[in-house]
Formats: C-alpha cells, structure tokens, sequence
C-alpha cells in the first residue's frame, strides 16, 4: 500500500531477509522489518515530511522568482539567470522524480515519476537548448522560447501535492502513535519475592505485576490481590471507572484510578487488546475497497497510455499544426504528459481511506476493512452507545431527592461524606457544592466500598452512600423514594442512593453531559 508505505509479502523460507530486502531496494524503496520501533518509523517519516517541505520551499522560492523574471522586459543576462533558477529545482528539488523514474525503468515498467520526470525534462531541455544554441531556433519550425519557468513551477505544484498527502499520512499515524502510547514501556513485576521494573517486552504470561494509583497497567490479566477503579474508556467509551476486584480480568493500557493490586499477566505482546486494537487499524488501513482496486487496475495502464497519447499528438500537430510546427508539436507533447503528472489515481483513493480510518480511530471508531467503509452509505440504521459518544462522559448533577431535608441541606449533606472520595460521581457532586458555595464538615471516618460506594461518620450520624445492591445489602429499603428512582432511572440517570442511620434520607441524580 503506497498511501501508509506498508506491504504484506509471501516469500520462500529459502530467501533470508537480506536478500528479500535487496530486492526491493532494487525496486526503489527501503524495507524495515515489522518489529522496527514506532518511535524509529515516525522519526523516519517525519525526516521525509521536513526534507519534502524543504525542496518545496526551494523549488516555490525560485518557481515564483523565475515567473517574475520572465515578465520583466529584456536584460542583458536574463536568459542565464532563468537557467541558474531553474537548474537547482530541476536536478535537487525534482531529483525524486528522476529516482523514481530510473527505479521502475530498471524494473521495465513505468510511474507518474516517469511522466513528471519526461515532461519537466523535456521542457528544461528545449529551453537549455535554445539558450545555447538559438542558431538551431533559425528554422520556422522553431520557435526560441525558454520554458524554464513550466519545469519549475510544474515541480513546486507536484511537490506541494506531494507535502499535503505525507502530512496526511502523517497525521493518520499520529492515531495510531496514540493508541500505542496508551501502552507504558516498564512494568513493576515480581520475580524471587522481589519487585523489580523490567521492559514491557520482557513480561511473560505468568508474571505477577504490581500497579499501583495513577498508573497504566502494561499487558492484560487477571486480578490476585486488591481491588481498585479502572478507566476502561480507551475500551468501552464509558466516562465511569469500572469497579475491580479480585479474580477480574483487567485489560492492558487501561488507567489505574485508585487502589492497588497485583494481577497475573495472562496476554501479553501482540495478543494484548490494545495490540489487537491497532493491528486492527493497521490491517484496515492497508486494505483495499472494490473501487481501489479498480484504481490500481487503471493506474498499471495508464502512464503507458498517456506517453502514447502524448507521442500521437505530437506526430498529429507536427504534420498538421501551425508554424512553428515543431515547437507547437513539442508543447502540446509537454502538455499531455504535465497534465497527467499531478493525476491521483494511484494514490487519492488510498489516501482517502487511511485519513478516513485514522480520523475514525483517533476519535474512538475503529473501522474494520476498507469494504465495510465503501459500503457505509447503504446503511439505513445506526445503534450508537450514550456515554461518551453521543455525550462527552462528563457527569454532572442533575437532580436531588429528599422528603426530609432541603435541597441545599441535602447537598451539604452528601458533598461532605463525598470530600475524600476519587470516583467521577463524586466530583460532579462536589462540583456543584463549591458551585452554591455551600459550607462542608469534614468526616469523622470515612471508608470506601469498593463497586458499591461509601460510608462516612458525620457529626455522629452514620453515612452510607452507594448504590441500590449497597442499600439492599444494608437491609435499607428505598420505600417511598422507589418511584421516583424508578422515573429518574427510565430518564437515563445515573442514581446515588443516601441513607443515614440506616434509614432512607434521598436520592442523587447525575446525568450525562
């Protein structure tokens, strides 16, 4: 795939790497192994993006100055110094053009470099031509003209196409750099009653790893000991942590919240979910969509078909063209070859896609195959997850429910048995308490309940703050406030049940935003 400069290849067990990479180089182009470090393939793409932007900048720098040139009114010298602007972005600037042709004649086929290269070659040399020999140009077949100008500023516009589409690329990479920055480097694992910090590439199934509050848990497993929050939304797009225990499985690149634990490595490498994630993303951006592949049908054939047409209208226009014929022939010759140069065909449609998917994976939508893309506009039904898609996951407090209690009281109430609590909840409802600029106590003791929620002594009344499984757990019955949880819930709140003294004091409604 020349859009994300990967390829998929089949070779014997015979041939060694060396030799499958000499190969290729003879084809053009540079072969790095699967396993190279990402870090190694954006620096590499990000060389070639600065040195595209830098033989751009040259050849705009001194295509637009040679334009100038060729406006202004005769000078002794001017015909030379348009050559001196021209050579540079003939023969630096445009040197890939001339790579590339040279790399598919050895391989007996032909490119757009071929096209790009013929064209500008062929408009330089006529010019070069005419400033060293204008007696040839006596004839009136011929006309002295310098085209010097057309090669250069033919060359900017092809470079210019060329910059966006490797700054394309690279944002599209970007995506996948993200996912892969998801993953730490080092992991904490046990080895012989010890922790020691190894390489993320060093862990094997088996290992016991150590993840304490605020870390990334390298490789997936299964939990040993303790319990904590994850953010699991680079998974499920869900803004609330997932609550863990022992004997769940945890999934590498996931945010450790809270506790700490230890968990058994059990997928590790390329079998992780989040190296499955990418391989995924990989793999669709690499794919080809029916209309792709038809592209690629058409783009064999197609420089080859347009050197013959540019040769048939040349022959056409110098037996039947206006005097000079030879030159007129020779610039629509030009012509026909230019303006196939900038012709995306081989490269638009792959572009489109890997844009297309690394846009989609940069915001959480993984796209299986370039197929399944082309075939989206049939649909006529899409299911969409809440949290985090059609919201932002960011909850907020909605609602409050007390029979006893004002809504202030109520608020000041539950904010302060929430003061030292970490979960998202929490902090939508403190939010909203330092919002009113309400006046908290502090707990006289406070202790968290792991998946359920809290409880909390304040000024000798005992707190309990949690779910409806904590109440019923506790032997607390909702009672009157049922219904109303009942009605908030079919509303799509996320509900947070009080109780003090082992008795019923409201309800909590947060929604998403």
């Amino acid at each position: 795939n020349l859009a994300n400069q990967t390829a998929s290849v089949e070779y014997l067990d015979s041939i060694t790497f060396r030799e499958l990479s000499q190969s290729i180089s003879n084809m053009g182009y540079e072969l790095l192994p699967e396993e190279t470090p990402q870090d190694e393939l954006s620096r590499s793409e990000d060389a070639e993006t600065r040195k595209l932007k830098r033989e751009l900048s040259v050849a705009l720098l001194l295509g637009i100055c040679l334009m100038i040139t060729g406006f202004l009114p005769a000078f002794s010298g001017k015909e030379f110094l348009m050559f001196l602007l021209a050579t540079p972005v003939q023969f630096w600037a445009g040197m890939r053009f001339y790579r590339g042709a040279f790399s598919a004649l050895k391989n007996r086929t032909t490119d757009m470099n071929t096209l790009i290269a013929l064209g500008t070659s062929a408009a330089y040399l006529y010019s070069l031509i005419a400033l060293l020999f204008p007696s040839l140009f006596d004839s009136p077949l011929l006309e002295k003209h310098l085209y010097f100008d057309t090669s250069a500023m033919i060359i900017a516009l092809i470079l210019t196409g060329r910059f966006l589409e490797s700054r394309a690329r690279g944002r599209t990479s970007d995506a996948i750099r993200r996912l892969i920055g998801l993953q730490p480097n080092t992991a904490s694992v046990i080895k012989d009653g010890k922790e020691i910090l190894v390489s993320i590439s060093q862990v094997m199934a088996g290992d016991k790893i150590v993840i304490r509050p605020g870390e990334r848990l390298p490789v997936d497993g299964l939990i040993l000991e303790g319990y904590s929050s994850l953010d699991e939304s680079m998974i499920t797009g869900e803004s609330i942590p997932s609550e863990k225990k022992t004997g769940d499985n945890v999934i590498g690149g996931t945010f450790n919240q809270t506790g700490a634990f230890t968990y058994e490595a059990r997928k590790v490498g390329a079998d992780t979910a989040l190296a499955r994630i990418i391989r995924l993303v990989e793999e669709a951006q690499g794919s080809k969509a029916p209309i792709q592949r038809l592209a690629d049908k058409i783009a064999s054939v197609f420089v080859p078909a347009v050197i013959g047409i540019a040769i048939l209208t040349f022959v056409f226009w110098l037996a039947l063209g206006p005097e000079p014929s030879f030159t007129y022939a020779f610039l629509n010759l030009i012509a026909v070859l230019i303006i196939a140069c900038p012709c995306a065909l081989g490269l638009a449609t792959p572009t489109a896609l890997i844009v297309g998917m690394g846009k989609g994976a940069e915001n959480g939508i993984l796209i299986r195959s370039a197929v399944a893309l082309e075939k989206m506009h049939k649909l006529d039904t899409i299911v969409l997850d809440k949290t985090g898609t059609l919201t932002r996951g960011k909850p907020v407090l909605s609602n409050l429910v007390s029979h006893r209690l004002d809504k202030d009281a109520f608020l000041t109430l539950t904010a302060s048995a929430e003061q030292f609590s970490e979960h998202p909840l929490a902090k939508a409802i403190l939010k909203e308490a330092v919002r009113k600029k309400l006046e908290l106590s502090n707990p006289s003791e406070f202790s968290a309940l792991p998946g359920a929620g809290l409880k909390a002594t304040i000024n000798g009344a005992q707190i309990l703050i949690g779910n409806a499984n904590l109440m019923q757990s506790n032997n607390i019955s909702l009672g009157a406030y049922q219904a109303e949880a009942d009605k908030l819930w079919e509303a799509g709140e996320s509900l947070i049940f009080v109780a003090v003294d082992g008795k019923p004091e409201g309800i909590v409604a947060i929604r998403d935003i």
